[in-house]
């Protein structure tokens, strides 16, 4: 799993059947720390978050497994909302 911030929308007039009713998100990939690195992702949001919320996707193949459809385009997918983050420091 991968974290992001969701930073916006993405309106489509048209979506392939197996993304009806499913929010289209733009992420920004971060780390532990909460430093941005690459470039925004168009995510499918599976859980109502919202725009600046800490989430955590997945991509690939275990992203289109979070949809009903066996059979999907899906790239990536937001899969929770990060409520906290703890680092525990070495000594």
């Amino acid at each position: 799993m991968k974290l992001g911030k969701v930073i916006g929308r993405v309106v489509c007039s048209t979506k392939v059947e197996s993304f009806e009713g499913l929010k289209l998100l733009l992420v920004q990939p971060i780390d532990e720390k909460l430093k941005t690195y690459g470039d925004p992702i168009v995510t499918v949001d599976t859980i109502q978050s919202n725009t600046g919320q800490i989430i955590y996707y997945e991509t690939s193949k275990e992203a289109s497994m979070v949809l009903d459809k066996i059979m999907n385009p899906c790239d990536a997918a937001i899969v929770g909302i990060v409520d906290e983050i703890n680092i525990e420091k070495n000594l």
